[in-house]
């Protein structure tokens, strides 16, 4: 069973772009580390506070695996550290889900 790591963070609005330089230095980071990167999602209209990220694992087992190799990982030590020095990260919630079979990625119908 995959499940995913639905990560809501609550930003500092005025410092959005270090959110999203953060949000990209993962693009490499997960990956090399072993979790499924769906993606890192700004606000675009609406609340201008709320951010998400989506990481896939096959398991709670593997999602721990990953957990330890990220705090080994230089990258990502160097990214958490920016983080916390420049505190645009004011609140982080994780939740783990499970995908309700035939509903991820149905495309519009023309």
């Amino acid at each position: 069973m995959t499940i995913t790591c639905f990560i809501r963070y609550q930003i500092d609005p005025f410092q959005r772009d270090a959110f999203r330089q953060y949000a990209e230095n993962w693009g490499d980071i997960i990956p090399r580390c072993g979790g499924h990167l769906l993606g890192y999602f700004l606000p675009y209209e609406g609340t201008n506070d709320i951010a998400w990220g989506l990481i896939a694992f096959d398991s709670l087992a593997a999602y721990e695996a990953y957990r330890a190799r990220l705090r080994t990982d230089p990258a990502a030590v160097e990214n958490f550290a920016m983080a916390q020095a420049r505190r645009f990260i004011l609140r982080e919630e994780r939740t783990f889900t499970e995908v309700v079979g035939g509903t991820l990625g149905k495309p519009a119908h023309a």
